[in-house]
């Protein structure tokens, strides 16, 4: 045998001993023999770089070398389910579908709901092509390479008898033993912990270094499949044939024929999702056969066909033994309850959001109290009530700070607002560091060569007290011992590239309190450059819709801080965009003002943004519901039945793709 046909040999070998091994559970050769193996393919491999294969079970360890996510376009659109959280609910919708059958008999498909990140495969010819996020609904995220890291994924499909072409969606997850080592290893380097495995999973898949996503131990449940070649006219049984073809299909999936059947369902797993190794939040239903799928159609958002159940939060009772404060970006400071562990949805819960002081307020709450805690959908620990009964005698109530616990400044309350904020924006650490994280994010600056982790060394290591010193970082002074020469320069030329980054988002980088990404558009938008808009008063300010008293004189205050302002100097010198662009001024017009515009369906020349945009720069308004006041719909294709039913129902007029750009020439 030659190498290249032990090339060819040792990959089948390995493709078939991570599919028996993490979609089986049922290994055949033990660790090192399989380490053994890989690494015997990874010499001839290097032997011979002209046999490359991105599918290779080597490509599975990933990679530190990083890339920017594109776009792409879902072929099929990733509508999300209507929810439902009562029996009475399931009934109802099990009622409308016979109805919406004309009382046809029906199976429904009943499967766990899995608590991760949706995610998208497309297979050619056996092989993994792409996989896409669910992003909008519309498009997302291309994360192909970071997907091949995960082993339950198959590179190459071990089965037979898949259609040429085909998509299959699922969740991506952490399991609750690598979530808890991750949290493990975050807390002894002193980094923020993860609050869940969904979100886990999700700032894992969504790493630039495809190494990082390897290390994390990500599994993957699929669960629906679709293309034009299907074996079958059941959801059910496509599954079953997906699962012979090598992919994870969840054993708890079962398909039966009446309501009843299906609250019997939910009732065990209701319990029974406390011993599965990964996250579930409620059950899906779906009408199983695709046909009658089709005939009941989708609604604006999701499908007629199918709904998710949401299990009720479970409780727990433990003893708050004391409350901290912890301090955002723009000051706010949250009250945090240290409570004893305690076992909860999979999770050990040691801490809890208290909100702000009102909510303390509202429960009387005292040290030593008994309290009651849930996780809202599964995810976030929250106090939602107290055993009086058990309060101990000398129990002390619980008093909200006055000053700042991270640089001691005194606490002040804006009126209207619920929060206590810190004041000392330019002072206060976890605020600097915090302004910093939102200015180098996609929406804002968008220099994703960073991370927060990145800028709390840069800051712990001095080479940056504000944004405006992300500007005088040098190659030299990040490359550590010379190793990381690339990633440096990469970091350097991301910091520089966002430069090009508009006016407006230049706007909501600066972090200015109350001031949100809509609201720096607007802003932008009405006083065209930054002089104007440092210089103007409240009156000024409060004419641009949306914009109050609270916010315009925030806004007031941020510019009339010498910190801030030599800070916005700085960044003048450095070269970033202070003023609309001659393009975008002369884009702008009046064409659509006072109009109150709903966007609707899928568009051939623009994206959604794209168009709420231009309806922006031409003195329109975006408004998400149908209501009398709505001046037209922009309708693309595929618009919600919903939608047009209640636009006709109100007189509201229908526009075209092509007419509304007639209309703005």
């Amino acid at each position: 045998m030659d190498e290249k046909q032990r090339i060819e040999q040792l990959r089948r070998e390995l493709h078939e001993h991570n599919y028996r091994y993490y979609v089986l559970n049922q290994p055949t050769i033990g660790d090192q023999d399989f380490d053994m193996l890989m690494h015997e393919l990874q010499q001839l491999e290097q032997r011979h770089p002209e046999l490359f294969d991105p599918n290779s079970p080597t490509q599975r360890v990933g990679s530190d070398i990083s890339t920017e996510f594109v776009q792409v376009a879902h072929r099929y659109p990733m509508l999300s389910l209507a929810n439902t959280y009562s029996a009475d609910d399931v009934r109802q919708w099990y009622d409308s579908v016979k109805k919406g059958l004309g009382g046809e008999d029906f199976e429904v498909c009943c499967e766990l709901k899995y608590d991760g990140l949706s995610i998208s495969l497309t297979y050619v010819d056996g092989r993994l092509t792409q996989a896409v996020t669910r992003g909008d609904g519309v498009q997302g995220d291309d994360v192909t390479r970071n997907v091949k890291t995960i082993r339950a994924i198959p590179l190459v499909l071990p089965g037979q008898g898949y259609p040429h072409e085909f998509e299959i969606r699922g969740e991506i997850l952490m399991p609750w033993t690598s979530f808890e080592r991750l949290n493990k290893e975050r807390e002894a380097a002193e980094e923020p912990l993860f609050a869940n495995p969904r979100n886990a999973a999700s700032g894992t898949l969504k790493s630039l270094d495809s190494a990082v996503v390897a290390s994390r131990q990500l599994d993957a449940y699929l669960y629906y499949l679709l293309g034009e070649e299907l074996p079958a006219e059941g959801h059910f049984e496509n599954l079953q044939a997906a699962r012979q073809w090598g992919f994870k299909i969840s054993e708890g999936m079962k398909k039966v024929h009446s309501v009843d059947e299906v609250l019997d369902y939910i009732n065990y797993w209701d319990t029974e999702r406390k011993n599965l190794p990964v996250a579930t939040d409620g059950i899906v239903l779906k009408v199983n056969a695709l046909r009658q799928q089709r005939a009941l159609g989708f609604t604006a958002k999701s499908p007629r066909w199918a709904i998710a159940y949401k299990f009720k939060a479970e409780r727990a009772c433990t003893e708050l033994l004391e409350v901290t404060y912890q301090v955002g970006r723009t000051g706010a400071v949250t009250p945090v309850a240290n409570m004893v562990p305690v076992q909860l949805a999979g999770t050990t819960v040691r801490r809890a959001t208290l909100n702000n002081e009102d909510f303390i307020r509202s429960f009387d709450l005292h040290i030593g109290d008994h309290v009651f805690v849930e996780k809202g959908g599964e995810i976030i620990p929250k106090i939602v009530g107290v055993d009086i009964a058990q309060r101990p005698i000398i129990a002390q109530p619980v008093q909200f700070i006055k000053r700042c616990p991270e640089c001691g400044t005194i606490l002040m309350r804006y009126e209207g607002e619920a929060a206590w904020y810190c004041p000392n924006d330019a002072g206060c650490p976890p605020q600097i560091k915090g302004r910093i994280e939102h200015f180098i994010a996609r929406r804002a600056m968008n220099i994703d060569s960073l991370g927060p982790e990145t800028v709390d060394e840069y800051y712990r290591r001095g080479l940056i007290h504000n944004v405006a010193d992300l500007y005088d970082i040098e190659v030299q002074q990040i490359n550590g011992d010379g190793s990381r020469t690339k990633s440096a320069q990469r970091i350097v030329n991301g910091i520089a590239k966002s430069k090009e980054v508009p006016f407006e988002r230049v706007v909501f980088a600066l972090g200015i309190r109350f001031v949100g990404e809509t609201s720096a558009r607007l802003l932008a938008r009405h006083f065209k450059s930054m002089d104007a808009l440092m210089q103007a008063m409240m009156e000024e300010l409060q004419e641009v819709e949306g914009i109050g008293q609270v916010m315009a004189q925030s806004i007031i205050n941020y510019f009339h801080n010498d910190a801030n302002r030599r800070i916005v100097e700085r960044l003048r010198g450095y070269g970033l965009q202070f003023a609309l662009s001659p393009q975008q001024t002369a884009q702008q017009s009046t064409r659509l003002a006072g109009q109150s515009i709903v966007i609707s369906g899928v568009f051939q020349h623009h994206s959604r943004d794209e168009y709420k945009l231009i309806i922006e720069q031409n003195g329109g308004k975006n408004v998400g519901s149908i209501s009398g006041k709505t001046s037209f719909i922009l309708a693309g294709d595929n618009m919600g039945p919903s939608k047009l039913e209640k636009a006709q129902k109100l007189g509201v007029r229908i526009v075209s793709e092509e007419e509304f750009l007639g209309m703005i020439e």
